[in-house]
């Protein structure tokens, strides 16, 4: 408490290092696969107080852990106080540095505080929602065993391409009587979208995530106008001023802290929406539990959740949030409650 008290801390130092996280099934999506999710890791040291933050670049949006680590070696952000948020992120940084950055201030702050990061933001843990899990584009064989292996598990996320569609949610269907969510992600045509929608909507589908490439909301609104289910966009949709031009264009938004540079990013995105009168969901990356659990401590203030990176991770180093039969349980110690696995 002595720098929170002086106004200034002394003795600050920040690292950064890759971290490897192989994954339970290689994990495909419209724009490729993984069987190994890289991220990058920080620390930030204060005083006695060592917080962590990760990052989990986006390649789409030119990002990677390579240039988040050496934005971090030659561009280190000054900070003599971690406690002053605002003036430490109001520098110029790219969105994935922003995020660890973000993450690892806050965790400061919590840690500085003796509370869990959704105290200090006056977040109730008993609100927090399902996440669902996701499966991933495979074979047939492949797809059926991940669905028996998610077992009751309450909500289910398909990643759908330009191929794998109707076929794939018949099967997912016979097999899951779930909550089923899909995720496009940019694969289709505007009118093929209409097209495969319509077919689907009698697999009683929650929401399509971004059906066709970013860059376009009229093509989001004329699937909209022509679908019952939802719209949902991500790719479209990374940080607060991207909202407004998706008014009347999609039902909802994807929030994930590495899009839109950490918590205070996503707290600005989900405030935007409410505004706009959206529904939010809140994703994530193939990341460890740092990144998934900062974002869970949000939780609370939307309407669905797709934070299963842990799910998907076969060897954590690190845990925090955790599940009861899919609702979101954020731990209790200061900070992110993140500790490193034993």
């Amino acid at each position: 408490m002595d720098g929170w008290n002086r106004g200034w801390v002394v003795d600050v130092s920040l690292s950064v290092v890759p971290l490897e996280l192989p994954l339970v099934h290689p994990f495909r999506i419209a724009r490729g696969v993984q069987s190994v999710s890289h991220t990058a890791l920080i620390r930030l040291r204060a005083g006695e107080i060592e917080a962590l933050g990760e990052s989990a670049p986006i390649a789409r949006y030119g990002e990677s852990v390579e240039s988040v680590i050496a934005f971090l070696t030659e561009r280190p952000p000054r900070i003599v106080d971690p406690t002053l948020l605002q003036t430490i992120l109001d520098t110029v940084m790219p969105p994935a540095v922003r995020c660890g950055i973000d993450i690892a201030l806050h965790d400061y702050l919590g840690k500085m505080l003796d509370a869990p990061l959704y105290r200090v933001l006056g977040l109730d843990p008993a609100r927090t929602p399902v996440t669902s899990f996701t499966i991933g584009l495979d074979d047939e064989a492949t797809t059926v065993r991940k669905v028996r292996e998610i077992g009751d598990h309450p909500v289910v996320k398909v990643k759908l391409d330009a191929t794998h569609h109707i076929d794939t949610v018949a099967l997912i269907r016979s097999l899951y009587g779930g909550t089923l969510r899909i995720d496009a992600n940019e694969a289709w045509s505007p009118d093929d979208a209409v097209r495969i929608l319509h077919e689907l909507e009698r697999f009683d589908i929650e929401f399509c995530e971004q059906p066709v490439a970013a860059g376009h909301p009229e093509q989001l609104r004329y699937i909209r106008e022509r679908t019952s289910i939802p719209i949902v966009a991500d790719e479209d949709a990374c940080d607060a001023r991207d909202l407004p031009k998706l008014i009347g264009c999609v039902d909802g938004i994807n929030v994930k802290l590495v899009k839109c540079g950490g918590i205070r990013g996503g707290l600005e995105m989900i405030h935007t929406a409410r505004a706009l009168g959206m529904k939010i969901m809140l994703g994530c990356m193939v990341e460890s539990a740092v990144l998934s659990t900062a974002a869970a401590h949000l939780s609370p203030l939307v309407d669905w959740a797709d934070l299963d990176g842990p799910f998907l991770i076969a060897r954590d180093p690190f845990s925090g949030l955790t599940y009861e039969r899919g609702k979101i349980v954020l731990p209790d110690a200061p900070g992110l409650g993140v500790r490193e696995a034993a």
